[in-house]
């Protein structure tokens, strides 16, 4: 719980109506599962986010950096500690010449459509992507055999004394699924896109033909965090979890999709205990039948 002492203390750095208390997380992420927080902040601009680190590294009070909630699964028994939530109140997004820059709080698919708006390429691959700006930064987000790695030119952060950095792309050590912002005690606030000149009509088509496929293959008429697993070296998840006879599961609400195996999907009636649970027996089949580890791509967060 949030002390009175601690309470006041915020409200020096935030606006009370940007502070919520016992917050069901549910409301914030894309699983829609999600006990209560005990604190939610939502952040204005970097400038507040610096003064509340600072004042958070003092305190000893600890903290999670939430986005669009859609690559995490909260627990049902909530987070006791404060959420820093970087979303629709930092999420400017400014153009010059071929450089796109957005703040932590823009959704890809934002910045994927004002690059189709500039008539610049490069973002298409992210008109799909539900997360934010920060959120894909972090994760080096990707889809269709584009990520974030490529068109990341620097980074904003600031470190957890509230101090800012600009990162280039060397720097910022991208991976599969990785960054050196998800090794390290950074907060992004902000990345420049380095794009080229395109033709808006092609850029147009590769955008709607990602989108097409997406409908197709995925089951996004229910609620999940995308797919759960990172792709394992030399395979891909969906299909190993097809072949292993797991197409259709189901542990109370949760189910691995029968459109793509690689998601599980809140039926409606899911629990957080119910998705973990299903995470955990596809790892055990899949290394059973295949001896092959997945590793989730979902962040898990709280007590389950």
């Amino acid at each position: 719980m949030i002390s009175q002492a601690v309470s006041e203390a915020l409200q020096k750095f935030v606006p009370a109506e940007n502070i919520l208390y016992r917050e069901p997380l549910k409301k914030h992420t894309t699983f829609r599962v999600g006990g209560e927080a005990d604190c939610i902040i939502q952040i204005e601009n970097g400038k507040q986010l610096a003064a509340l680190l600072g004042y958070l590294a003092r305190v000893e009070i600890p903290y999670f950096v939430l986005g669009n909630g859609s690559n995490l699964l909260a627990g049902d028994k909530g987070y006791r500690g404060i959420i820093l939530q970087i979303s629709e109140n930092m999420n400017e997004i400014r153009v010059e010449e071929n450089r796109i820059y957005a703040q932590a709080g823009a959704l890809l698919s934002r910045v994927a459509r004002t690059a189709l708006d500039e008539g610049l390429t490069g973002m298409e691959f992210a008109a799909g992507i539900p997360g934010t700006v920060g959120g894909g930064v972090v994760m080096n987000a990707g889809a269709y055999d584009g990520e974030i790695k490529m068109v990341a030119d620097t980074v904003t952060v600031l470190d957890k004394t509230g101090t800012e950095l600009e990162l280039d792309n060397e720097t910022m050590e991208f991976g599969y699924r990785t960054s050196v912002v998800k090794n390290h005690p950074f907060i992004v606030t902000e990345c420049c896109f380095l794009l080229q000149k395109g033709d808006k009509q092609a850029i147009a088509e590769k955008m709607e033909d990602f989108q097409r496929r997406r409908k197709e293959k995925q089951p996004l008429e229910y609620p999940s965090a995308g797919s759960t697993f990172k792709r394992p070296e030399g395979y891909f998840a969906g299909k190993l979890i097809m072949e292993a006879g797991l197409a259709g599961k189901k542990i109370g609400g949760a189910q691995v999709s029968e459109k793509h195996c690689g998601f599980i999907i809140n039926t409606g009636t899911a629990t957080a205990k119910d998705i973990r649970r299903l995470i955990s027996l596809v790892q055990e089949e899949v290394y059973r039948q295949f001896s092959v580890k997945l590793s989730p791509e979902v962040i898990f967060l709280g007590d389950f």
